[in-house]
């Protein structure tokens, strides 16, 4: 297929509304037909396992490619297709938004939101996208340089755009929004660079902003007339203390898992690390520095305040805790619980009661050397004494910033109770610099040279430093490994779970499909270039279909050759 033109200016007459379907709404997507992929996790529950089992055991080794399209970027591809009514839309990177005939791969219409070229230089992990949002006739993508759009389903045309970060900072969008009640939510990233993060809510009929929480206090003190503002000078303020993050806004950016439960009612966001990373430097060693590296609950319809849990208090290692947030059924000695579950940057895996957010249990699901355990009296980790490098010290330690899980999510499958992590390895290297000097929109972490200002200590040899990848079939209720495949580098890609019996994961130029109970590999085409991005699953007329964004880029991505982006699509005897 040749590249798609950035817009097509086509009016067509989709059956987006018609045919018997209502638009897609909150009952649409909490209950999805078996043959869409109607949101980023495809439910809800963000647990990304399709109950489609066409491609199954015995049939995946006839999988072929049914249709593709290129890009016009050779940057990362980072997004989930969304399928609905016979219509895939997808976004790359830049920003972009395309919508294909999803049995035949025609293109409908394209979207350039133009995102300044030098917008690039604020973005910590490449200038990707992670997907859009559907809802009643519009979908809703965020972009780099910190707007929300919304575009009519058919067309392509924007019903409203508007900017949702301060323009004179280092605010970027590279998640994908979810459609709650109503409301458009969406994050930020940039905490790198000093800015503040929280999550907005906006109406998606007329994109007028509805809530706004923060995560990190105000620096002057100040109510903000945010929902935040109660929890904050109740509670959360006085876990800051003076320090660089009254210059840099502190970081926390919610920059990728918004998950909603509809059973507690319910909506989880993941808060990202504190700027400076080094806890000395950013609020003086002292104090937890809530609601960094948290998990949070809050109300969808006013924002409101409800429970957290801090996955790493008084994070100093860009331990982020924005990693795929999962709601699900587990039953825990005997009892049937509601759960959320998080594998974080930290190597430790979560599992939390939904309504309450009371720690259930954690285990280390990689090498981990910075902690020895999770206190389950306190949900507090015990760290080992040469963790904190707040003193002139260093550290070199398991797991390092890039975490034993990124953003790449993982995936859920109720009939094998078992989880699919993109799980890593990797070491990291801290060291508290001699003297450091905050610039505004330079990368400042605090613990090594900065680019306005003196060089950080001379830090000692690294130890050797094991930078593999590894799929991990994991168990929530044992908190235990039942099968893993390893693999000689670093970064791989998301997952999908099916009932078909079979797991979806890319390594390089890799897609493969495993045995979900025993990890035995059954299917592997050779997709011509690197994937970072989980496969969605959907069906029409009949025949079961597998997406695919292909193209590497982001944190660590940057080492393999670069190709253009593509779509791959996937069916039996294609």
């Amino acid at each position: 297929m040749k590249r798609l033109p950035l817009w097509t200016g086509l009016s067509l007459a989709l059956c987006l509304g018609a045919c018997g379907k209502p638009g897609v709404d909150a009952k649409r997507i909490e209950a999805a037909a078996a043959g869409e992929w109607l949101s980023y996790g495809r439910t809800y529950d963000e647990q990304r396992f399709s109950p489609l089992d066409k491609v199954n055991r015995e049939t995946v080794a006839r999988l072929g490619v049914a249709w593709w399209a290129e890009f016009d970027t050779d940057r990362g591809q980072e997004a989930t297709p969304l399928v609905a009514d016979g219509v895939l839309y997808t976004t790359t990177a830049w920003s972009k938004v395309y919508a294909f005939d999803a049995r035949t791969g025609k293109p409908l219409w394209s979207y350039d939101p133009k995102v300044p070229g030098e917008k690039g230089a604020d973005a910590c992990c490449d200038v990707v996208n992670r997907g859009a949002a559907i809802w009643k006739g519009r979908i809703y993508v965020g972009t780099l340089d910190g707007r929300l759009i919304a575009l009519d389903a058919k067309s392509g045309e924007v019903a409203w755009d508007v900017q949702t970060t301060d323009r004179t900072r280092a605010y970027t969008i590279t998640g994908a929004p979810r459609v709650i009640k109503g409301k458009v939510l969406i994050g930020n990233g940039g905490a790198e660079y000093g800015v503040r993060g929280y999550v907005s809510a906006y109406d998606a009929d007329s994109g007028k902003l509805a809530w706004r929480f923060y995560t990190t206090p105000n620096p002057k003190g100040l109510p903000d007339g945010a929902a935040s503002d109660k929890v904050f000078r109740e509670k959360a303020a006085a876990s800051w203390s003076d320090g660089v993050w009254k210059e840099s806004g502190g970081g926390g950016t919610v920059w990728d898992a918004i998950t909603f439960d509809p059973r507690t009612g319910l909506v989880y966001i993941g808060v990202g690390n504190g700027n400076p990373w080094n806890h000395k430097l950013r609020s003086g060693g002292k104090g937890d520095n809530l609601f960094l590296a948290s998990i949070v609950a809050l109300n969808p319809d006013t924002g409101d305040y409800v429970w957290h849990y801090q996955t790493t208090p008084g994070e100093s290692w860009d331990y982020t805790a924005t990693q795929h947030i999962m709601v699900a059924d587990l039953k825990i000695r005997g009892t049937a619980r509601r759960v959320v579950m998080q594998a974080p940057k930290n190597g430790f895996f979560y599992v939390l009661d939904a309504k309450t957010g009371a720690l259930i249990s954690a285990e280390k699901f990689v090498p981990v050397d910075w902690a020895e355990r999770i206190d389950l009296k306190t949900g507090r980790p015990v760290e080992v004494a040469s963790a904190r490098y707040e003193n002139g010290q260093h550290s070199n330690q398991m797991v390092g910033p890039l975490g034993g899980h990124n953003w790449h999510p993982m995936a859920f499958s109720p009939k094998t109770g078992l989880v699919y992590i993109p799980a890593q390895h990797g070491r990291g290297n801290y060291a508290d610099p001699a003297d450091f000097k905050y610039v505004p929109g330079t990368w400042n972490t605090g613990m090594r040279p900065n680019p306005a200002g003196p060089s950080a200590r001379p830090r000692p040899p690294a130890a050797p430093e094991p930078r593999n990848g590894e799929l991990i079939a994991w168990d929530p209720v044992t908190q235990t490994k039942r099968w893993s495949v390893d693999f000689p580098h670093m970064v791989t890609s998301g997952i999908l779970a099916t009932d078909g019996g079979l797991v979806f994961h890319s390594a390089m130029n890799r897609f493969s499909g495993y045995d979900a109970a025993s990890g035995k590999r059954l299917w592997s085409y050779d997709i011509g270039a690197s994937a970072i991005a989980p496969a969605s699953t959907y069906e029409i007329a009949g025949e079961q279909y597998l997406a695919l964004m292909v193209g590497r880029g982001g944190a660590g991505g940057y080492d393999a050759p670069r190709q253009p982006g593509r779509l791959l699509v996937f069916k039996l005897g294609g």
